[in-house]
């Protein structure tokens, strides 16, 4: 049975949008998901599935979420070949930028256009650096970077739906469960 991940966007970040792990686990071993695995409070999960269309799987979670929560809570799902691939790609990213302050993954949940990634990558300048790969946008924030602002090269209005998360967790899941 293929192997899932999926990161959810826009949760626990107010008191308004709560989805503790056990919750997110349980919601999606209700969508008719196997060997649910969460990791974190911030909507990292991991499952199996006999579903093979990504499409489909991420419509089955996110009507389960509306479902259980009564808020809308977009999914975005990745094959874990897939994902291993994005990190290994963000690894040589970060690699071959020695110095940077910080590295956030967005996580698409379609990949861009070739002109919609040309304009965020428009956005690097003097803070940084945006890279756009398959369903990956990074954001190589330059030395001097202070963690404050959630978008700091200001190209997530241009991402369409996406969550980020820092290259710690990207990778570390991929070796975790990749």
């Amino acid at each position: 049975m293929p192997t899932y991940l999926a990161f959810l966007r826009a949760i626990n970040l107010g008191a308004k949008r709560v989805f503790p792990k056990d919750d997110i686990r349980r919601a999606v071993e209700a969508a008719g998901f196997e060997d649910v695995t969460t990791h974190l409070n911030t909507g990292n999960i991991r499952f199996g599935s006999r579903m093979r269309s990504r499409d489909r799987i991420e419509r089955a979670l996110e009507r389960e979420f509306r479902s259980d929560r009564g808020f809308e809570v977009p999914a975005i799902v990745f094959e874990a070949s897939e994902f291993a691939a994005l990190a290994a790609s963000a690894r040589e990213l970060s690699a071959s930028r020695p110095g940077l302050s910080r590295h956030y993954v967005y996580l698409l949940k379609d990949e861009l256009p070739a002109e919609v990634a040309a304009r965020v990558e428009a956005t690097s300048g003097p803070a940084g650096e945006m890279v756009v790969r398959d369903r990956a946008a990074h954001a190589l924030l330059a030395p001097g970077y202070q963690h404050g602002t959630v978008d700091p090269l200001r190209a997530a209005k241009l991402l369409g739906v996406a969550t980020s998360r820092n290259l710690n967790v990207v990778t570390g899941l991929a070796e975790r469960w990749c």
